[in-house]
């Protein structure tokens, strides 16, 4: 098969599809891998390391589109992008597709085979390809919301984990899954004070026993958010519905009762976001400030720590790009029910009935 990397092009996304090992890898099994020119800068991967293990260079993300029978990509396509896909072509990347209508429709429009790393699934009914970026994004949103808290960014220029004489900052976190629980271990790391809000019981009994009694742990209603928000210093926002718009949690009229100067840092931005006023940000300008709080809402958030994040994705994602290299989408999607968990759009059709229904858009979904 013939596998194509574009250089992403989404603002401050240096992250890229495949690096070196994965390139040697696919070129191994006889595949070929054509890379756009400097696809792997942003990590430190040049060119040189790329054709060192097989790879061919090509000057534009046209001639690797147009190459390719697999596209490898990290971010959803820009539209830009969409329309070089072509009909029966594969595309193997985040889609995030329930906050990105005109993505959508503009990939139903291409006639390609779309699958989304974050709707694949595993035995135990997780999401492996989304969870290394939700681990990075997860302790990453302590770091960033620490440093958002500092005076000099417009916060309360509270210290995370207090001093001497003087408490902690408070930390809340909703949702206690991948993403919330590396939220918690971070922050209770940095020594603040860390509540976490979840639906499921059982969950939280999981956590209290990972963490002990240091953490608390509530379970999850609209009452506990909003007695509870009032008291926060940094919000971590880490909810998530597969492949659906993320619940809104956090109401405007919350923002009132909050410490002028509080930080919360949407981590569910890429499914629509759990605030009610998070709106998309870029890593250019990561924050904006609504009723005195400040919001960072970045939409690829792992794309700040590019040569972590891409090395974690990859390690998770080559044994299915390898699937589909080796099988050919129908034969790997028909021995592999977790990777047909990920197909979003089939030949002009959406096929993942959370994306649908959030979009409002017909389903098709294949067995």
């Amino acid at each position: 098969m013939k596998i194509g990397v574009p250089k992403e092009i989404k603002v401050h996304e240096y992250r890229v599809g495949l690096v070196p090992a994965s390139v040697q890898e696919l070129v191994h099994q006889g595949h070929e891998v054509y890379m756009e020119t400097n696809a792997g800068v942003g990590i430190h991967c040049f060119d040189s390391d790329y054709e060192a293990v097989g790879a061919k260079i090509l000057d534009t993300a046209e001639e690797v589109f147009e190459v390719a029978d697999m596209i490898i990509k990290v971010k959803e396509p820009q539209l830009k992008e969409c329309k070089m896909l072509r009909a029966d072509q594969i595309l193997f990347t985040f889609l995030h597709l329930a906050a990105e209508k005109e993505i959508a429709q503009a990939l139903c429009k291409s006639g390609c085979i779309a699958i989304a790393y974050e709707t694949v699934t595993d035995d135990a009914g997780r999401l492996p390809l989304l969870a290394p970026m939700s681990e990075v994004a997860g302790r990453l949103s302590v770091q960033v919301g620490a440093h958002c808290l500092e005076k000099s960014e417009g916060g309360r220029g509270i210290l995370l984990g207090g001093v001497t004489g003087v408490e902690p900052a408070e930390v809340l976190v909703l949702g206690g899954g991948f993403a919330g629980t590396q939220a918690i271990q971070i922050a209770m790391g940095m020594r603040a004070k860390v509540t976490v809000i979840d639906k499921s019981m059982p969950r939280l009994k999981e956590l209290q026993a990972q963490f002990g009694a240091s953490l608390n742990t509530i379970a999850g209603t609209d009452y506990a958010i909003a007695e509870n928000i009032c008291k926060a210093d940094l919000v971590v926002g880490a909810v998530l519905v597969p492949g659906a718009s993320a619940p809104k949690l956090v109401t405007k009229e919350m923002l009132a009762t909050m410490h002028p100067g509080a930080v919360m840092v949407d981590i569910s931005i890429d499914q629509g976001g759990c605030f009610e006023t998070s709106k998309p940000t870029t890593h250019e300008h990561p924050t904006y400030v609504v009723d005195n709080i400040i919001h960072y809402c970045v939409t690829n958030m792992p794309g700040a720590v590019p040569r972590t994040s891409a090395f974690a994705l990859n390690n998770a994602t080559l044994p299915f790009v390898l699937a589909l290299a080796n099988k050919g989408f129908v034969k790997a999607v028909k021995e592999d029910k977790h990777l047909l968990n990920g197909l979003n759009v089939y030949h002009g059709d959406i096929t993942y009935k959370a994306v649908a229904d959030a979009l409002n858009m017909r389903c098709v979904e294949l067995t």
